[in-house]
């Protein structure tokens, strides 16, 4: 086989409308009696947490799922002997009256997968450990040693492409870029480009089989590099006339909120710009959780209008590579300071208790302030000023009409409004896509003392806020921006995924040097731990301990859920440190190096510590596990004692 180049694509060989909603034509294919792709809704999906073999349990763990509304259901095959238990579960399914597709999901046996192939409608397979192994090692290759190494997968992979062609089941292709293979990895990098070409290798195999039931997958706990492989991977597919369907996810996303927010940005990103056919959001709880957030993300999109919204402008961003938008200073905006966070604070009475909320708290009997990491930078107080003692840190925006240049109180305007004869240290101006006239901009440019408020005037919101930054960008215009949105009606899950996607993809594209939300139903205490949730995904602003937590599967050598909860109880206070929890060693390894200490599952009741992607201590005893890892975290100078209030 010849190996195809590798090239980075430019934006423009990226098929993406980036200013409209239009979803990617993809091919249209079948697992079982299912559509997947072309005009078939996005479909969702989970996977069972049980040990294959006891089938009765996945059995009813998998009657949970779709009764929660899977539309397939993935359960975990690791060797022969639970890829023919898969056909007692199936069985058993189909006479509970529960009629949904079966995937198999495969790593390092190839035997299991044909084996499964019998039993199921699709097989998942991950190119990363399907013919390779990882030991972390630098391989050198030739172009001739390199094209023997394909021939061999080649050899290796065959059989279960004819069979799956022979027996109409469909095969999903999913690259993990924390089990990147060390071929790949010598090859390319550990890259968003190692993960595309990953994937394409085994793709080409399909295609010479003349094999086309096919969906593609490239997850990453991290949304930007997850972003980054899927545009990578559709501009490739387009140069080589492939339509393929795309499954997508963000792995090991975690728990509660920050699963949530993570899996928002990373999984919406991409639905903004019409990308995705079926997604998984993965957090490491009940699976059967997992379905009602998917399903929110989806539906926003079953009646998403698709008429030219916006005129298109030149992209000013790099699809494939994250380059934040370069903007002036101003006070503590913009340039090179982490994005503000932005409150609204202008409903009811304003007092030093109100201001708990969002991350201040103000001692009586001491008569001082104490900040947490979440604290908010302005809160916008409407038509009132304050009249107590604010924290040092605290700025305080308030309508223009109403502002009397009180210290560290700026004035907002409407862009119709604003007076550009009022001195103000900073003038904050609100503007929606129709405001960025030529005339205004000309105004705006080149002046210290402005940042804009851009605010999305359609149900478009992420497009039309990254719009409004492209458009300023044409301009020269270097104007830090506060992306703002309000999202009313809503309840709190949905509140946060909506905000996630809305405000957080921007950021993933380089847009936003801050974040104000608003909802008439959500709490200040939702919308704070939202807007510094999003901007830790984004990796934008770190301001907690990050938590690369796999969900839990048939693998899962101990209890996630618990074990998450026991480590964060005791590690939550590590601000900016990455720790990763692996139930298996599939993807431990690799995620590792995106974290800074991994704790993986590698027997039952026994853990693996790693710094970065290198063992530390084997085979530690479970119960003495979390122990070990904080010493572990101690001895390389990361850990600092908890503080307490």
């Amino acid at each position: 086989m010849e190996q195809n180049s590798s090239h980075e694509p430019s934006s423009d060989t990226l098929d993406v409308d980036w200013f409209n909603y239009r979803r990617r034509v993809s091919r249209q294919i079948c697992v079982g009696d299912l559509t997947l792709g072309g005009d078939a809704p996005i479909r969702i999906q989970s996977m069972t947490t049980a040990d294959t073999l006891d089938v009765s349990k996945t059995v009813d763990e998998s009657i949970r799922m779709i009764d929660a509304g899977s539309e397939l259901v993935r359960i975990t095959a690791p060797s022969r002997k639970e890829a023919e238990a898969l056909g007692a579960i199936a069985k058993a399914l189909h006479e509970a009256d529960k009629h949904v597709p079966l995937i198999a999901d495969i790593h390092f046996t190839p035997n299991a997968a044909e084996v499964a192939a019998d039993h199921v409608e699709k097989i998942r397979v991950n190119p990363g450990n399907y013919a390779d192994k990882k030991k972390f090692e630098e391989i050198e290759y030739t172009d001739a040693s390199y094209a023997a190494e394909l021939d061999r997968i080649e050899s290796r992979f065959t059989p279960l492409v004819e069979k799956c062609k022979r027996l109409n089941r469909a095969m999903r292709i999913g690259t993990n870029h924390g089990s990147l293979s060390d071929r790949i990895l010598s090859r390319y990098g550990d890259t968003p480009m190692g993960m595309v070409e990953s994937a394409l290798e085994f793709l080409r195999i399909c295609r010479i089989h003349d094999y086309h039931d096919i969906v593609i997958s490239m997850k990453a706990s991290n949304p930007q590099v997850m972003v980054q492989a899927y545009r990578l991977l559709v501009a490739k597919m387009d140069a080589e006339g492939m339509d393929y369907p795309l499954h997508l996810g963000v792995t090991e996303a975690g728990d509660g909120e920050d699963g949530r927010i993570k899996s928002a940005i990373g999984i919406g990103a991409l639905l903004e710009d019409g990308l995705g056919d079926t997604i998984r959001v993965s957090l490491t709880e009940a699976p059967e959780a997992e379905l009602p957030v998917a399903r929110k993300l989806v539906d926003r999109y079953e009646h998403r209008d698709g008429r030219a919204l916006q005129e298109a402008v030149p992209l000013s961003f790099d699809p494939f590579n994250y380059v934040r938008r370069v903007t002036r200073e101003i006070m503590n905006i913009g340039g090179k300071n982490v994005p503000v966070v932005v409150h609204d604070l202008s409903e009811g009475e304003i007092s030093p208790a109100r201001l708990f909320g969002c991350g201040y708290r103000y001692s009586v009997p001491l008569d001082k302030w104490n900040l947490d990491d979440f604290a908010c930078d302005f809160i916008f107080t409407g038509d009132v000023g304050i009249d107590f003692d604010l924290p040092g840190t605290l700025g305080v925006i308030q309508n223009a009409a109403h502002w009397k240049g009180a210290v560290r109180h700026y004035p907002l305007w409407n862009a119709k409004d604003w007076n550009a004869g009022v001195s103000a240290e900073v003038h904050f101006i609100r503007a929606t896509r129709k405001d960025l006239t030529p005339n205004f901009i000309a105004q705006v440019c080149g002046r210290k003392d402005i940042v804009l408020v851009l605010v999305p005037s359609n149900a478009h919101a992420m497009a039309d806020l990254r719009s409004c930054c492209m458009i300023l960008d044409q301009k020269g215009c270097d104007i830090p921006v506060i992306l703002q949105q309000t999202l009313d009606g809503l309840d709190a899950e949905t509140f946060q995924l909506y905000a996630s996607v809305d405000l957080g993809a921007p950021l993933l594209d380089g847009f936003g040097d801050g974040i104000w939300m608003a909802g008439d139903e959500t709490s200040l205490q939702l919308r704070n731990s939202t807007a510094f949730g999003i901007l830790q995904a984004t990796r934008t602003r770190i301001s907690k301990t990050e938590y690369i937590s796999c969900p839990s599967c048939g693998r899962t050598l101990f209890d996630l859920q618990e074990t998450t909860a026991k480590i964060r109880s005791v590690t939550s206070h590590l601000k900016g440190v990455k720790i990763g929890i692996m139930g298996c060693i599939v993807n431990g390894p690799g995620e590792m190096a995106d974290a800074d200490y991994g704790y993986v599952g590698t027997g039952p009741g026994k853990i693996t510590l790693y710094k970065e992607k290198e063992v530390v201590e084997r085979n530690v005893p479970e119960d003495r596990a979390v122990e070990a890892l904080v010493h572990l975290i101690q001895s390389h100078g990361d850990w600092v004692e908890p503080v307490s209030n």
